[in-house]
């Protein structure tokens, strides 16, 4: 009796197996998101970082192969809990709330179809259709809610439904600036 189910089994489990190798290919199905970004028409509007003044880079854009794929569709900045967030180009709020849990600030870039996102981010100075200017502070870093092993703020760059690599809104003054030195100072007397 319970060969006879067995075999039964087996004969059922090849039968799908071979109607799924024959069935005919899926139509031109194209997915709701666009999974990266090889697009390199961001235009270099940003005038400063959202934290800090050269804040250290704790895990850089990772675009993922597919769309539903693994990788890292943003930056994560480190900053502390409570420090203040900023803007890097002027816009419109187009979103100041929860989402999953987490504080987040949404805002599309003027003269451009780009929209950047800051998370965990505590939104208590705008909220949604305030117009901001480029270094405007639009909210802090939430002490709780960052995917980070440190406290830091995610921020995201995207067009449409592609997600793009936030940095590039950075222009290279900016985004490779070092910190300052000394140079000596020639044909001028040392002081006595």
């Amino acid at each position: 009796m319970r060969a006879k189910r067995y075999g039964r089994c087996a004969g059922w489990l090849v039968l799908g197996f071979l109607l799924f190798l024959t069935a005919p290919a899926p139509t031109s199905w194209s997915p709701p998101l666009t999974p990266t970004a090889t697009d390199t028409s961001v235009p270099a509007i940003g005038r400063t970082w959202p934290v800090g003044v050269r804040p250290a880079v704790l895990r850089g854009w990772e675009p993922p192969a597919t769309v539903y794929g693994r990788g890292h569709r943003g930056v994560d900045l480190a900053a502390p809990a409570g420090a203040p967030v900023r803007t890097v180009a002027a816009g419109r709020v187009s979103f100041a709330g929860r989402v999953a849990g987490k504080g987040v600030v949404s805002v599309e870039l003027t003269g451009t179809d780009l929209r950047t996102t800051y998370e965990p981010v505590t939104a208590s100075v705008v909220e949604k259709g305030a117009e901001v200017e480029a270094g405007e502070v639009v909210g802090t870093v939430a002490p709780t809610g960052s995917h980070c092993t440190t406290s830091c703020v995610h921020w995201g760059l995207r067009r449409g439904e592609t997600y793009l690599d936030p940095l590039s809104l950075l222009p290279p003054w900016l985004l490779h600036r070092g910190p300052s030195r000394l140079l000596p100072v020639l044909g001028v007397p040392l002081p006595t």
